[in-house]
Parts: structure tokens; sequence; C-alpha cells
């Protein structure tokens, strides 16, 4: 095998995690894995990898040189994809980070369709609110809920977030709706722990809100189950909550007030000068999917921003469209809160 067959090795330790799952990958020995990393270091003169019994974890020579690894990996495929006239093709394994909440819903189920049209494509997905570092944690790209800011990786957004306030039909019926903000002083809020300010923009601008209640949690997933169970009123976007939305389960409330933050939902990758076939359909399948205004929109009623303006573009993007912008991470990305909430609500 030549010297480029070991940077391959080394980049596909990164992305598994370890040179048993690599070498499983590739029908190599973890021996033979373990050799070629050592003449791949000793011939740079550098240590790469530090490796322990359970775990391997990029040195910072050995992250520099990964992400340049992989830059030249995906040129080299993409070479290849252009003159075998597959480009439309995926290969290989696609590791993914999403949230755990929002990966649940609406990642996993539209897996099956991009791979079964990517026959040749494995797929190792990560569900997990953790902060996760792209590049030392060998993913391919992560889905994140987010602003963003400027930084190392690039980002396509895939859709727009949405938060509203909601609460159950019975809860209403025994509390009375809130016809201003000043009304949910006196009804039960249902925050989490870094949420002690609701941002809204309204007919009359931004206004904000210090929510009180019985029920503060970590999680997301814990106001969701509460707020449909009638116990109060909670900030929720609509990703997570537009079927109950819409049947009617729940209730949207003072719907001239929405969240006044500038979260979407991105695809982030290493920035480099080439993407992955698999990468690039990954990411257009989603986005095609979503568009500007997304699937669990339908049956939910626009809100109205400032100025009677709706709250979504009701005209859906054209595929493969999206925006690339900077976010905020040095490699390591997780969510970034929604006005003190966490992005998965």
């Amino acid at each position: 095998m030549s010297n480029f067959g070991d940077l391959e090795i080394f980049a596909r330790v990164v992305a598994a995690g370890s040179m048993s799952a690599a070498g499983r990958e590739l029908s190599l020995s973890p021996a033979v894995v373990s050799k070629r990393l050592r003449r791949l270091e000793d011939r740079l003169g550098t240590r790469l990898l530090q490796r322990t019994t359970r775990q391997i974890a990029l040195t910072e020579a050995g992250q520099g040189f990964y992400e340049r690894v992989v830059a030249i990996l995906a040129g080299v495929e993409e070479a290849e994809a252009f003159v075998s006239r597959r480009s439309a093709h995926a290969r290989g394994t696609l590791k993914v980070s999403a949230p755990t909440s929002f990966g649940r819903m609406h990642i996993a189920p539209h897996l099956v369709p991009f791979m079964k049209a990517n026959a040749d494509l494995s797929v190792n997905m990560l569900l997990s609110d953790d902060l996760v570092d792209i590049v030392g944690e060998g993913f391919d790209v992560a889905i994140r809920i987010a602003e963003l800011a400027d930084s190392s990786l690039v980002a396509r957004k895939l859709a727009p977030v949405r938060r509203v306030l909601c609460a159950t039909p019975d809860y209403l019926a025994e509390h009375g709706r809130p016809e201003t903000l000043a009304d949910l002083e006196g009804h039960n809020c249902l925050t989490h722990q870094a949420s002690d300010i609701w941002r809204f923009e309204g007919p009359d601008g931004e206004a904000n809100f210090r929510p009180q209640g019985n029920l503060q949690t970590n999680s997301s997933e814990v106001i969701r189950e509460a707020v449909l169970a009638g116990l109060g009123v909670a900030l929720r976007s609509t990703w997570d909550v537009g079927d109950e939305l819409a049947a009617g389960r729940l209730v949207q409330l003072l719907p001239g007030h929405e969240s006044a933050t500038n979260v979407g939902i991105y695809a982030i990758y290493p920035s480099r000068q080439f993407l992955p076939v698999k990468v690039r359909l990954f990411i257009d399948h989603f986005a095609d999917l979503f568009g500007s205004v997304p699937y669990w929109e339908r049956g939910v009623p626009a809100g109205q921003g400032r100025n009677g303006e709706a709250a979504l573009n009701d005209t859906p993007s054209r595929p493969g469209t999206g925006s690339r912008n900077g976010y905020h991470g040095n490699g390591a990305s997780g969510h970034s809160q929604e006005s003190g909430a966490p992005a998965g609500e």
C-alpha cells in the first residue's frame, strides 16, 4: 500500500474513533492499522495521536494534519467522481452529529430514502445535546440549531426556527387565555434552567418577559411533555410541537409575539476547499426536504411580526439553496442558546 494509503488509514481511525473500528471498516487487523500509523508518524517525525486503552485523541499537530488530510482525500474523491461520472453517488462512511430531539424527530425518519439511494454508504449517527468537537472527533457533518458567528467551520442553513408560546386547551379552560405579555404573569410558565428571560418580537417591536413557574429543568423534552400534559405555558419551537399545534392538542398564544432570535437549523462541516460527495448529498437531501417553509409548519398559523409581516417566507426555497456562514466553535460545535433557552426548545 502506498503512502497515500497511510493517510486514508489515519483519517479513518480519527473518524471511527478507534483502530479496531477503523480496521473493521478497512478489512484490516488492528495490528496492521497500528503499524501503518506508527510508520506515518515516524515518517513525519511527530506524534499524531495520543493512544489509551479506551480511546484515541488527536495531538495539536495531529489535528492540523487531519484537517489537511481530509481536504486531500475529499479532493481525490471529487476527482474520481468526475472521471467516473459518479458524482451523484455517495460511498464510504458518513459520521453525523445531531441534537437528540431534532435528530430523532426530523433526521432519523428521513435517512432511509437517502441511504436507499446511496446503497454503498454507511451512516454513523450520534444523537447528543453535548458539545461536539467536529474536527477532533472526526465528524463529517453536524446538524446544529443555533445562531452563527465567525469561525473556521462552514455552515449551510437548512431551515428557519420559529418559537411560539403554547398551552393545552384544558389548561386554558381552567386558567384563562392570556391576551398580552403582562397576562403571562398570572400563568405557570415552564422554563429551561437557562431561560431567565423570554425575548419576543411583537407588533410594537422587541419585548422581554421574565417567566415564573413551578417547573424548571435542563431537559427540553421534559418541558415538552409537561406542556402537553397541561401543566402550564411553554415557549417551544414549531419543529418540536408543530403536529400538536396543527391537531389542536396545543394552542398558540399571543400569535403577534414570537421569539426574537436569529436561530436557524444548520449543517456544519469543517471548512475546506473540497466537500466530499457523501457530505454534499446528505446536506442537499435535507435542505431540499426542509426548505424555507419546513413541513412541520403545515397547519400551524403563521405568526405576525413587527408591522404585521409574516414570520416565515411562504415561498419554499429552491432545491439545493442555503446560506454559507461561519459557525462559532473553533472546531467544536454544540447548541447555542435561543435567548437564554436551549436550542432544542
